[in-house]
């Protein structure tokens, strides 16, 4: 399910009725920093999951 480019045109007039000129930076801003924590929060994850399983295999005899 892609998003094709008369959708987003069609998310872009609704939005800009919606919440107006004046909203939609800083709407934009605010979404561009909540998904940079959900990918630093993502990636920390994964990160402590790879540690996890180097030192389960370093602890096998």
């Amino acid at each position: 399910m892609g998003l094709g480019p008369g959708s987003i045109v069609l998310i872009a007039i609704v939005a800009l009725i919606i919440f107006g000129p004046k909203k939609l930076p800083q709407l934009g801003k605010a979404a561009g920093q909540t998904l940079r924590e959900f990918r630093n929060a993502t990636n920390g994850l994964a990160e402590d999951e790879e540690d996890k399983k180097k030192q389960d295999v370093g602890n096998v005899k």
